[in-house]
């Protein structure tokens, strides 16, 4: 592969993020190609027995095999990384495959877990099911009030978890605090920034210490293929993620990278345009639906706190409806352009109940204790004319006696 100013870190990292979304991370094979290239190899061949040898030594640079090195992955995984103000990145299968290697990889029995209590229903999975199974405990607080962070934190704590917005509640956690916090005894924060990536929010900004992604989501866009990635220091990575990563295996394939790294190029056009659409298509609701959950409006509770840590506040919010699931589902079957979908992130506007979807799993109980009601449905706004979205939930509302 040819050098190119894409690849040389001390160049890169001067340029500003939307000059790193479309040259960071450009590797060029000897043909010059403009758009990178696709290494669909699981294995690669070597001049010598002694390269082979230094490789695996790790003496020397090259690739050994796509579980480790892929040259279409990397180049993702250093583009992540340069737009999140990351050391190094290591992309991942899924965004569940980010989430589940960024605690792992650090955890051992007896460690201890503060999590936001508002999450995606797989990761609340994860930290209510997956990790006592192995001995390590986690406590659940209202991820909102500080001082329910200060007063959770043991001996024992190892890890700080939680997403900013939350989804599907839109809670949002004052990060500069927080990471403060965890640095001022030893904990690791590992935020979920799915919901904004590096275009709204780099939570490292404010002293995080891991990010991880579904990249899936925004980065993507499309609803193309499944994606993660976890960000942190060049030692962390290296020494705490890649042991785990490299034996277990929860890799992306470089089909999968490839997409995700062509779709960072339109990253912050679509973000900061659905951005404004769900603005817009939020300020209608507003007048209609009894209640709305989005940090973007001034209604809600912790908008100034949201407005000061986001550049724009994302496509995606959630509203409630006091009609229950009856009246939320009435409102999607009434839908005539805009998607029933579990999906977040795409260009195309889509809405679920989360109730019965993605967090169902958690159950009436643990819905309740979350925040997620049997009303409340949740929209990822996408790139159409948000008047056409307005007029769709116009006659979706009045279908719902709204």
């Amino acid at each position: 592969m040819k050098k190119t100013t894409g690849q040389n870190r001390a160049i890169t990292s001067t340029w500003r993020p939307a000059t790193q979304a479309i040259r960071g991370g450009t590797w060029r094979s000897e043909h010059g190609e403009t758009s990178e290239a696709l290494f669909l190899s699981s294995g690669f061949t070597y001049d010598d027995a002694e390269t082979v040898a230094a490789r695996f030594a790790g003496e020397a640079e090259g690739m050994t095999y796509s579980r480790l090195q892929n040259p279409t992955v990397q180049m993702l995984e250093e583009r992540i990384a340069l737009m999140e103000g990351a050391e190094a990145c290591r992309a991942q299968a899924t965004g569940m495959a980010a989430m589940t290697t960024a605690l792992l990889c650090q955890l051992e029995q007896g460690d201890h877990v503060v999590a936001a209590r508002a999450a995606f229903g797989s990761c609340r999975w994860l930290t209510d099911n997956l990790l006592p199974k192995w001995g390590i405990t986690t406590t659940t607080i209202d991820s909102r009030d500080n001082d329910a962070w200060k007063a959770a934190i043991q001996p024992n704590t190892k890890v700080f978890f939680f997403e900013t917005p939350a989804n599907p509640t839109m809670d949002i956690v004052d990060m500069a605090y927080v990471c403060g916090l965890a640095k001022e005894h030893g904990i690791t924060t590992v935020v979920d920034n799915a919901f904004a990536t590096s275009v709204l929010q780099r939570p490292m900004d404010y002293g995080a210490d891991v990010v991880a992604y579904s990249a899936t989501k925004l980065m993507d866009g499309q609803g193309r293929v499944l994606a993660g990635a976890v960000c942190g220091t060049q030692k962390w990575i290296d020494e705490v993620l890649l042991p785990f990563q490299r034996n277990t295996g929860p890799n992306i394939s470089p089909f999968n990278a490839w997409v995700v790294h062509k779709g960072l190029e339109t990253l912050e056009l679509r973000a900061m345009r659905q951005s404004e659409n769900a603005l817009k298509v939020g300020k209608f609701l507003e007048g209609r639906v009894p209640t709305i959950l989005h940090p973007g409006l001034a209604s809600h509770p912790q908008h100034n706190l949201a407005m000061s840590q986001m550049k724009a506040c994302g496509p995606i919010f959630s509203f409630v409806l006091d009609g229950g699931r009856k009246q939320a589902h009435q409102l999607l079957n009434a839908l005539q352009l805009i998607d029933i979908s579990n999906n977040i992130g795409d260009a195309r506007s889509l809405m679920c109940h989360p109730a019965s979807s993605t967090h169902h799993g958690m159950g009436p109980e643990g819905r309740e204790a979350m925040g997620v009601g049997e009303g409340m449905i949740r929209i990822n706004v996408g790139l159409e004319d948000p008047q056409d979205l307005i007029d769709d939930l116009d006659q979706a509302l009045k279908v719902a006696g709204l």
